[in-house]
């Protein structure tokens, strides 16, 4: 397929079926003196000249004797329509009927020319190659939009394929919703009832130990069977609540000394606790269970209160307390996960509530809790409370004027507590 015009400085290629050089002349004189482009002419006589210049000569346009010693040129113009089909083919005789011309032009010659008015070729030629022009243009815009159809469709055909798979994963999801759903329930309704049929014997218990203690007097055995009901005590009421999402309701905030609280919770367990006093707004009794919890779970898991301490550090706008212990560590594979409920490491001999319950109480004193690595090996979990201003933007320091306990939970003996119910 030949371009619709020469590129630009290109000649526009002609080739000219004449078996006269007199008209050849002619021809090249109008066409060169009237057309815009630069031309490029080349005769050829016959048959096999013509046929062989399509191929090597690729012109742009034909002009075209109608009849020829050995060739007439209806038959070149077949020829050159089936090699080169969007090529315009003009003829140039000197003699043709109009029956003859008509007949010439439904065959889809482009245009005839008398050689005795060949002042009209060169407008002849130049329609010829616009309109070639214009139906490339035209074939180049139709085949851009089919290309653009095809890729619509294509487009369309993904879309349809993404929404139908949207559509089942979604379907998927409001399954899968609807299972947890269940699930949820189902494990709340558990944590209930299993919370509440615990509190009737729990009850019985302490009125029995209560009992016993007032008719045989107080002893260590008593005091321990009291402790161990209060923790189960604890660790029912807190289940009741986790199954109501009540857990953050129960919070009661007072001004309370964070120094005298460590302390008093490291004297408890025997591990060594900061000095200093930082006052903060929050509950001492859910405060001192976060940090009860954190303590013995490292007693437990390092084997002794020699391998913990507590540490205290202001930093802007908060207190930082660490419970370092030089134990075991906690693996990375599971420290996203160790405050989930009811999840149970290796060295865990609880429920697996304690750092639930621990973090919910953080989260409500607005604060924020997580567990890093001990340099040299050992687990620490660092709690961070929001400090307490004054109105004129200056923190607190109570060294000396607060020297208040912390308040217990409910039923707590510190003195005698263990690990019995943490994560």
């Amino acid at each position: 397929m030949t371009d619709a015009l020469p590129a630009s400085g290109d000649p526009l290629r002609l080739l000219h079926l004449e078996d006269s050089e007199l008209d050849h002349e002619l021809v090249t004189m109008h066409v060169e003196e009237e057309l815009p482009w630069p031309v490029s002419i080349t005769r050829v006589e016959d048959e096999a000249g013509f046929l062989a210049a399509l191929t090597d000569f690729r012109p742009h346009l034909i002009l075209s004797d109608f009849a020829l010693p050995s060739y007439d040129g209806l038959s070149a113009y077949r020829a050159a329509h089936q090699r080169l089909p969007t090529v315009p083919f003009i003829i140039v005789t000197g003699a043709m009927g109009e029956e003859t011309a008509v007949d010439t032009l439904r065959e889809g010659v482009t245009d005839y020319i008398l050689k005795q008015r060949l002042e009209r070729l060169p407008s002849s030629i130049r329609r010829a190659m616009n309109e070639v022009d214009a139906r490339i243009q035209r074939d180049r815009a139709e085949r851009e939009v089919r290309e653009l159809n095809d890729r619509l469709k294509a487009r369309l055909e993904e879309v349809e394929r993404l929404r139908n798979t949207a559509e089942r994963q979604s379907q998927r999801l409001e399954v899968q919703a609807k299972q947890l759903e269940e699930a949820l329930n189902l494990q709340k309704t558990f944590l209930a009832e299993t919370s509440h049929e615990l509190r009737t014997p729990l009850t019985a218990l302490h009125g029995y130990l209560r009992r016993a203690e007032r008719e045989v007097g107080g002893s260590q055995t008593l005091q321990d069977a009291q402790r161990v009901a209060e923790n189960m005590t604890r660790l029912v009421n807190d289940l009741l609540q986790l199954s109501r999402g009540e857990l953050v309701q129960s919070i009661e905030m007072h001004f309370t000394n964070l120094g005298n609280l460590l302390r008093q919770v490291g004297r408890d367990y025997g591990v060594q606790a900061p000095d200093g006093n930082y006052e903060i707004v929050g509950d001492p009794g859910r405060l001192t269970q976060v940090f009860v919890n954190l303590v013995t779970n490292a007693i437990r898991v390092t084997g002794g209160p020699h391998m913990v301490h507590l540490e205290m550090e202001p930093r802007a706008g908060e207190i930082e307390v660490r419970v370092v212990d030089r134990g075991p560590g906690v693996p990375d594979a599971v420290k996203p996960r160790i405050f989930d409920k009811f999840y149970r490491g290796k060295e865990a001999g609880s429920a697996g509530l304690g750092l639930t319950i621990a973090q919910q109480v953080v989260t409500a004193h607005g604060g924020t809790i997580d567990v890093v690595d001990t340099p040299g090996g050992g687990a620490t979990f660092r709690v961070r409370l929001p400090e307490l201003e004054e109105e004129g933007g200056e923190d607190v320091d109570l060294t000396d004027e607060l020297d208040q306990e912390p308040a217990e939970l409910p039923g707590q003996d510190h003195a005698a507590a263990q690990p019995d119910a943490l994560a």
